[in-house]
């Protein structure tokens, strides 16, 4: 059976549990990439079936609620944020002094061009400055030092597509996940410019990513502890909430994890200081003036 760059599949083998597009096709052998989630996988095209426009619907509707709810949960996360920023910013309310904030910079690389606008847009949606790139996972380790030194981001989130394969060694051995020795690489290479923790913040990974060695390499968060898939926009949440959280506060991990659609199954990382700045007076500017 022959498919076409962007076609949308499911898995005979896999009961049709998830939702693919397809990537490439080499004879008989597809590659494949997760619609919804961060995995890269290769199948036998007869065991490819494209989906039904009505099942297709039915899909994204469900997916599209999904994204809602989390939406929804960081926003009443953010809301409770703010009104205790504005609390302490105001000594108790007893002043009614303007302030302004300086916000994070994002730098975020993806393997996936459909996943990089489907983030960027929620990055917008959220508020967030952000410079988003499109590179091959195997590309990155070398394209990030010189985004670092352009952009000077806060937040660094390293993404794209991964999988772990047992056919290719033990769930410990590196060499068995498509990405994850490149998501590590980019990662030693950023630590290397910024070494500390809380100068820098960095989310790496993807579906079923070696979450050991990326933290080991230095990351704040990656993924995945349990080997499991995660969804395309959880790198965003976390960022989002290392990013509105003031500088003088730290994140726990199960706070930054909880308005994410994956969970601590298939993130994890450490505590890491919030980058969120206010300062005071915001000074208007007069269109009157000279």
């Amino acid at each position: 059976m022959e498919f076409i760059t962007g076609d949308l599949v499911t898995r005979k083998s896999y009961h049709h549990d998830l939702l693919f597009r397809v990537s490439s096709q080499t004879n008989d052998m597809v590659i494949i990439h997760g619609e919804d989630i961060r995995l890269e996988a290769d199948a036998p095209a007869n065991d490819l079936v494209r989906i039904q426009e009505r099942e297709l619907e039915k899909r994204r509707k469900k997916g599209k609620e999904q994204e809602e709810s989390s939406y929804r949960l960081f926003r009443q996360d953010y809301q409770l944020m703010k009104e205790k920023r504005d609390y302490q910013s105001t000594g108790g309310y007893n002043y009614t002094t303007k302030y302004f904030q300086l916000p994070a910079r994002v730098l975020h690389l993806d393997g996936d061009r459909t996943y990089l606008k489907k983030c960027i847009d929620l990055y917008q949606r959220m508020g967030l400055q952000v410079h988003g790139v499109h590179l091959n996972e195997k590309e990155m380790p070398f394209e990030i030092g010189p985004l670092i030194e352009k952009i000077q981001p806060d937040i660094i989130v390293i993404t794209g597509h991964d999988s772990f394969s047992k056919n290719k060694g033990l769930k410990s051995d590196l060499r068995a996940y498509r990405h994850s020795k490149y998501f590590a690489e980019t990662v030693r290479a950023a630590r290397s410019i910024a070494p500390q923790l809380d100068q820098l913040i960095i989310f790496a990974g993807a579906c079923q990513s070696h979450f050991e060695s990326l933290i080991r390499a230095g990351a704040n968060f990656a993924s995945s502890p349990s080997r499991i898939n995660i969804h395309a926009l959880d790198p965003v949440y976390i960022a989002a909430k290392i990013a509105y959280t003031p500088f003088m506060e730290k994140v726990s991990v199960w706070d930054a994890l909880r308005n994410t659609l994956t969970g601590d199954k298939g993130m994890g990382g450490v505590e890491t200081r919030g980058l969120l700045r206010t300062g005071m007076p915001y000074v208007e500017e007069d269109p009157h003036e000279s």
